[in-house]
């Protein structure tokens, strides 16, 4: 394999994928310049790790497209290194990376022990000490460390949990691909008080998030 300057491809994606789209949040753009994607990645699909499309990671999951993780970390508002985000679906850990960039503090829910320890792995190599994974059903969130500034969801679910809506902290931001099997609809939940502000972003198409409060099985 030809030798890759990954820092030149992150720029680039930086600034064909996302500045010349709706990403225009400073904070998030940083982490993206920051953040090797490349690690996230298998070796066969390195001289892709870039691209504008999304990979497959293994146990039927994929890593996202770059722009889908920017403009869902984009919605989260986060607003400053200060707040505790909760991710559902650690997945490869790149939008973990991302989250650990922007947050103090960020706690992952990963279902597939596989996913979770490489991840852990990864995030440990390059010096990520603000994250704490779990094995477990992320459709129920992680009490324990509720409430959270901000929840990100990066698998489908065919309606918003009560769980995480429960453990969102009041005036912050849950954002969750919500739909059927073959397309949903990126949505913004913003808790108010006892009422749910819900917003729409764009189509979308993610894997499924299997649990208690998502779907009962792989579809």
């Amino acid at each position: 394999m030809k030798d890759l300057d990954f820092d030149l491809m992150r720029k680039r994606m930086v600034d064909e994928q996302l500045t010349v789209r709706d990403i225009a949040d400073r904070d998030v753009l940083d982490a993206f310049l920051k953040v090797p994607r490349h690690r996230f990645v298998a070796k066969e699909y390195l001289e892709s790790s870039y691209a504008d499309h999304p990979l497959p990671i293994g146990n039927n999951q994929t890593i996202s497209q770059p722009y889908i993780v920017a403009l869902m970390t984009q919605c989260l508002d986060l607003g400053g290194r200060t707040g505790r985000v909760l991710e559902v679906g650690t997945g490869s850990g790149y939008q973990t990376a991302v989250l650990a960039e922007l947050a103090a503090e960020v706690y992952s829910v990963e279902r597939i022990a596989e996913l979770a320890d490489k991840a852990t792995r990864i995030l440990n190599e390059l010096g990520y000490r603000n994250v704490t994974i779990k094995v477990g059903d992320g459709s129920l969130g992680w009490q324990e460390h509720a409430p959270y500034d901000g929840i990100i969801v990066t698998a489908a679910a065919p309606r918003i949990p009560a769980s995480l809506i429960e453990q969102l902290k009041d005036g912050s931001r849950l954002v969750i691909p919500v739909g059927g099997t073959y397309g949903q609809v990126l949505t913004i939940a913003e808790k108010r008080g006892a009422s749910l502000k819900t917003t729409s972003v764009c189509g979308c198409v993610f894997v499924p998030l299997v649990g208690a409060e998502g779907w009962q099985e792989e579809r």
